[in-house]
């Protein structure tokens, strides 16, 4: 990640390489050839999950695909330009093919989460899938609307903590529909 300067004003905040590998392995865990994993606006996580797919610890070659809207990202073949503004705005063939997806949207903000929840939605397998496996990282503030926005699919707030390579004075969470040995999910009040 040390090639992609992050930029504030695009709200661009790599995660650590810790905080990118344990989300990316929890994409990994339980994943077989046939998994499509989506990584919407998380570039970082998508870094990891070709570093892990290429050292030989996995012998699975699931598909992954990177939704993000700079375009530096475009080296990749797994590139795939999105702008959250046009949530579904993305190739057909995307459309409810992923069985595993990140999302981390830019903007703090109810308009970019929701529009980043259609976005989801739009790409997700059916959400009763016991293998569906989705991760939202964003800002705690956004908590309720994103425990709102991602209900059917049983999203919920974990303990996780996530780190930014540069520091982040926002307070971030973790939130998924499935617990594992990184998180586990914390008490509603």
């Amino acid at each position: 990640m040390e090639a992609f300067t992050e930029d504030w004003n695009a709200s661009q905040f790599w995660y650590d390489d810790e905080t990118a590998t344990v989300l990316a392995r929890q994409l990994l865990d339980g994943a077989t050839d046939g998994s499509r994993i989506a990584v919407v606006s998380a570039p970082s996580v998508f870094i990891q999950l070709k570093n892990l797919l290429a050292s030989g610890e996995y012998h699975i070659r699931p598909e992954v695909k990177l939704l993000e809207y700079d375009d530096r990202f475009g080296v990749f073949k797994e590139f795939v330009k999105y702008d959250f503004e046009q949530a579904i705005k993305l190739p057909v063939e995307l459309k409810g093919s992923f069985d595993r997806i990140i999302c981390d949207p830019p903007f703090l903000s109810q308009d970019c989460q929701t529009k980043a929840a259609l976005t989801v939605r739009w790409l997700s397998k059916p959400w009763i899938d016991e293998s569906f496996r989705l991760i939202v990282c964003t800002g705690e503030r956004m908590e309720s609307l994103i425990t709102k926005l991602y209900s059917k699919a049983g999203v919920r707030t974990t303990n996780y903590e996530i780190k930014h390579a540069k520091g982040l004075s926002n307070e971030f969470r973790c939130y998924a529909n499935f617990e594992c040995r990184a998180w586990n999910w914390v008490s509603q009040s």
